[in-house]
């Protein structure tokens, strides 16, 4: 699923995986030779275990940090020059599955919080597009910014 738009004067394309998660390298692949793009264009917003529930953190490139669709995505690409967007989603409770943990809906006060929550990921990304990656990391990745 691909949609087109702009922030400010880039183009700008968001896509969702109608696959599994796990499985979204190679139908991304597809993507970037289909427009043209190199992977250090990219922005791969994602879920994270290990940051509490809300955080955002963005960074320049990496490994899969144990993130499946990261994975397929590394192997899919075969670089990890890529932007990352991390959203916090916490651990599950002792002894819960993470696989079924990631997939159950989210809670009353998540849910409260998603909005906020997704316009500081919105404003995450404009300001990559924007003013580039440093300048994004520096407003979103710290513990006290609610930029």
């Amino acid at each position: 699923m691909v949609g087109e738009g702009s922030i400010g004067s880039n183009r700008v394309l968001l896509a969702g995986p109608l696959g599994w998660m796990n499985e979204s390298g190679p139908p991304l692949r597809a993507l970037l030779n289909d427009y043209q793009i190199s992977p250090d264009r990219l922005i791969v917003i994602h879920d994270d275990l290990d940051m509490e529930f809300g955080r955002l953190r963005l960074r320049r490139a990496g490994g899969s940090g144990g993130h499946n669709g990261l994975k397929s995505i590394l192997q899919s690409l075969g670089t990890p020059e890529f932007c990352r967007l991390k959203i916090g989603i916490g651990r599950p409770a002792p002894g819960q599955d993470s696989a079924d943990y990631v997939l159950e809906p989210f809670s009353d006060e998540e849910t409260e919080r998603l909005p906020d929550i997704l316009d500081r990921a919105i404003r995450a990304v404009e300001c990559v597009v924007a003013e580039g990656i440093e300048a994004a990391m520096n407003r979103f990745n710290p513990l006290a910014s609610e930029a």
